[in-house]
């Protein structure tokens, strides 16, 4: 389900479970982020822009279910989908979790069959797992089978470049460093320069230029790149 660009917050303060659930979520297909403590997962939601995250109730400093509230009130996280990881397997304490604000509960020890199966539930709700075809000005990305068209005609890209067209498709109109975009795209660890993330958007652009859509890839002066229908 997973192409490479879904992006998964781990904030727990237990190494060992936390890196259990790191493999895991590699060998489902996603990328994930350490997190130990709500401070760290603050930086990291800024800097990496995740698409999902999972929290643990119990953390150093703030809980868990107090940075959930917390992340609802703000609007660059309001929409963030959020999974509580605890040890509290009360019925009050999970409808204080979803009450809370997180979009599932999930209560330790938990396999990790049903953790994968509810973030992928999750992030269909959310659409960002979705293979619904997205359209956007003149261009029409089919996650299902690959294919990306304007209008009627196809358009033949590499994967890299299909990677990067589908996450800017999935998150148009907001400004990527070239460092953002290695981590979401290429992968956390992958180590290239970042001016590689240059020559993919050029081979982007020149695939898309025939379309008359080229400009949809915005250069941002001293920020990054974009993907927007507005001119």
């Amino acid at each position: 389900m997973s192409d490479g660009t879904i992006t998964i917050l781990v904030v727990e303060d237990e190494v060992a479970i936390r890196d259990m659930i790191g493999m895991s979520l590699e060998r489902a297909g996603f990328q994930w982020l350490p997190a130990g403590s709500t401070e760290e997962a603050r930086r990291q939601l800024v800097d990496k822009a995740p698409d999902l995250m999972l929290l643990d109730w119990m953390l150093p400093g703030t809980s868990g279910l107090d940075f959930a509230k917390q992340l609802r009130r703000d609007d660059s996280t309001r929409d963030l989908p959020v999974i509580m990881l605890t040890a509290r397997d009360a019925e009050e304490d999970m409808i204080r979790g979803l009450e809370g604000g997180v979009d599932d509960y999930l209560t330790k020890p938990f396999s990790t069959r049903e953790l994968i199966a509810r973030i992928k539930t999750v992030l269909r709700r959310a659409g960002g797992a979705d293979e619904t075809p997205i359209t956007l000005g003149p261009l029409t990305l089919e996650p299902s089978s690959h294919r990306v068209r304007a209008g009627q005609q196809k358009i033949e890209l590499g994967p890299t470049e299909y990677r990067l067209l589908q996450f800017f498709m999935r998150h148009p109109e907001r400004v990527y460093a070239r460092e953002q975009l290695l981590d979401r795209v290429w992968g956390r660890n992958v180590y290239i320069d970042d001016r590689t993330v240059d020559v993919h958007i050029r081979r982007l652009r020149k695939a898309l230029e025939p379309h008359q859509a080229a400009g949809l890839i915005q250069t941002v002066r001293g920020a990054g790149y974009r993907f927007s229908t507005q001119s």
